[in-house]
Order: C-alpha cells, then structure tokens, then sequence
C-alpha cells in the first residue's frame, strides 16, 4: 500500500511538473511575440491567446495581466492612427483582464496599477479637453499607486517619462525634461532584475528608442 501511494504521489508531482513546464514554454513564446506585434489586429490576437491560456491556468494572474497589456498595446496603436472612437470599448476590455489579475495577484501589484493607469489614458485620450479631470485623475491615482509600491520599477519611470514628453508645454509637459525622466528609465531597467522570467519585463526598448533619437527629431 505505501509503495502504492509512494508511486502515486511520484506520478502525479511528474504530471505537476510537466504541466508547469508547458505552461512556461507556452507563456515564454507568447510573451517573447509582444515584441514583434505591430497592427491592432496582432495585438488583439495575442490578447485572444493569453485570453485562452487563463482559462485553463485559472490560479494564475500573468495570462490575464498580458491578455490586457497586449489589448492596452492594440489601444496605443490605433490612437496613434487617430482611431480614439475605438479606445473606450477597449479599455473596458482591458480592465476586465485587470480586475481578474488583481484577485488572483492582491491589490499589492504595482504592475497591475501601472496598465490600469495605461487604461485610464486610453479613456482620457477620446476627449482630453472633457475627460481629463476624471479618467486623467483615475490615471494619475493609478500610478501614484504603483509607484509607491515599487519605486523603483522601471516601466513606471518610462510611463511617466513618456507623460511628461508628451503633454504640451503650456500643460506642464517638456521633451527635454522627457528625455531626462527616460534617461532614468533607462537606468532603473540596467538595475532591474524580473522576479521570474515570465513577470513584466517590457518597456526597456522604447527608452533606448527615444534616447537614441536625433536632437532634433526629439525635441
């Protein structure tokens, strides 16, 4: 009887191990296509994949942070096509993502308010003019939030960075002082060590981007 459970329970930690390591190939190649994204269409696509990874990975809350990070992507797309009628049901989307990230993760995960925060500008930027003093002020909570739970995360740095580049001068905003904030990014990414390989590791890239920008071009 004991070698009967001894096999059994060697069998089934074999079978646990095996599933976990299937899921981290799978989520490894599917986090490894952010970076090659470029339509809407393929970043809706890979939000559908990690959409369908989660519902079998139930207990774990990277396939719905991803499904809604790649959904927030495909929204950044299309508002730099000018689509902003699309954003909304986007960000609802999203956030839907967000909510079952956050009860798997606690409401402890600056990264978790980082995309909600991404969310929120998504909604802000179908009418700044009427939105900013309630999706902005969402926004700007959310990555007060985050950034007091992990001061030193680099993709915090670089969303505040891309903020302050962005927003014209006579609301606060300055590309040179943008250019200095995604120096600091770019830093805290040298310095920043995932805590596995599958947690949030993007965003390095678009620091370099804009650092190695002409002066001219930047400015």
């Amino acid at each position: 009887m004991k070698k009967y459970l001894l096999s059994f329970a060697l069998a089934f930690m074999s079978l646990t191990a095996f599933a976990q390591a299937d899921y981290d190939k799978v989520m490894s190649d599917k986090i490894a296509r952010i970076e090659t994204c470029k339509t809407p269409e393929d970043f809706q696509a890979l939000s559908n994949d990690f959409q369908r990874i989660g519902s079998k990975e139930s207990s774990k809350w990277l396939p719905a942070y991803y499904a809604a990070f790649s959904l927030i992507q495909k929204g950044r797309v299309l508002m730099r096509e000018g689509k902003m009628q699309e954003l909304d049901v986007i960000a609802d989307q999203a956030e839907k993502h967000l909510s079952m990230a956050q009860n798997l993760a606690g409401t402890d995960n600056a990264e978790i308010h980082l995309l909600r925060k991404m969310s929120y500008s998504l909604r802000m930027m179908v009418n700044p003019a009427q939105r900013y003093m309630t999706d902005g002020a969402r926004a700007a909570e959310e990555l007060n939030v985050a950034e007091k739970l992990d001061p030193s995360n680099p993709r915090i740095a670089l969303i505040k960075a891309e903020d302050t580049y962005f927003t014209p001068e006579q609301y606060g905003g300055s590309k040179t002082k943008g250019l200095e904030m995604f120096k600091d990014a770019q830093t805290k990414f040298k310095a920043y060590k995932p805590k596995t390989v599958l947690d949030p590791n993007w965003g390095k890239a678009e620091a370099d981007y804009f650092l190695s920008l002409p002066a001219e071009k930047a400015k």
